[in-house]
């Protein structure tokens, strides 16, 4: 089965601008075109497409995805090639991950304290060593 652009917009929540920007990057190389000229997107493509999007999700650059994609268009010989990239990416992941946790923790304090029913209270106690301070 094959999808036209806006099939694969609706499928996938990019917009139509997105999928040609990224085609314009050299994220899509494996795109074949229909006899008229316009993008005919397989099974097979938006596969691709999804594993763009989760990278791209997980802030890998766009450059770093076009690597990745070219390893791809090169087949097996590129495994090496590609787990390296993605072990890179997983472990910068990773590190954001933790620190966006260790910013989640935080936040939960905070919220512990303002909703606790002696919040006032505490607050108060707090500003006023802070002042002293």
């Amino acid at each position: 089965m094959t999808y036209s652009i806006k099939q694969v917009s609706q499928i996938t929540g990019l917009s139509i601008y997105t999928i040609r920007y990224y085609d314009k990057q050299g994220l899509l190389p494996f795109v074949k075109r229909d006899s008229s000229g316009y993008r005919a997107f397989t099974d097979a493509d938006m596969s691709l497409i999804y594993t763009i999007c989760c990278l791209k999700n997980t802030q890998m650059k766009i450059a770093d995805i076009k690597q990745y994609i070219d390893y791809c268009m090169i087949g097996p010989e590129s495994i090496e090639a590609r787990k390296t990239l993605l072990l890179n990416h997983r472990a910068a992941v990773v590190k954001k991950q933790q620190a966006l946790l260790e910013g989640l923790d935080e936040i939960d304090l905070k919220l512990s304290v303002y909703t606790d029913s002696n919040a006032k209270e505490i607050i108060g106690t707090m500003f006023t060593y802070l002042k002293e301070q």
